[in-house]
């Protein structure tokens, strides 16, 4: 069955996936679903967009003409965020960059601020700020109503 997916030759962005990036991510996203619509994009040009927003910041219907639509882009954001997807990609990258410091995948020990553990021992921030008054426990309040 012949497959048809857009492609452009464009100009690229400085947000554009390298030859390198693009060879680490490809294994990591979802496959095409059997039996549903094939896909328009290439998903190449998918995260190009979406690494566009990121870096040049905007809403997704300022899209440049030559990405994939603003809507298809938006879809696969939030259909890889609702199933994981983006997750699992931090997660396997963290665990990459790990690997290559020669450390353990997996951090043996958490760090804990001194605030926190301040808040925790007080009971947390209620404790901290104090019980709040009415306007009608206010001195002010009192004061005007008596007519100081």
């Amino acid at each position: 069955m012949l497959r048809r997916v857009v492609t452009t030759s464009r100009k690229p962005y400085p947000s554009d996936l390298s030859d390198a990036e693009w060879k680490i991510l490809e294994p990591l996203l979802p496959p095409e679903k059997p039996g549903g619509r094939h896909r328009r994009y290439a998903l190449r040009e998918i995260i190009n967009g979406i690494e566009y927003l990121i870096r040049a910041g905007g809403a997704w219907r300022s899209l440049p003409h030559d990405l994939p639509h603003w809507q298809s882009v938006y879809h696969y954001f939030r259909s890889w965020k609702r199933d994981g997807t983006w997750r699992r990609i931090h997660d396997h990258l963290h665990e990459e960059v790990r690997r290559q410091m020669g450390r353990d995948v997996q951090p043996s020990a958490a760090v804990i601020d001194s605030q926190s553990v301040k808040t925790t021992e007080k009971g947390g921030s209620t404790v901290m700020t104090g019980r709040r008054r009415s306007a009608g426990e206010s001195d002010t309040f009192s004061s005007i109503r008596r007519g100081f």
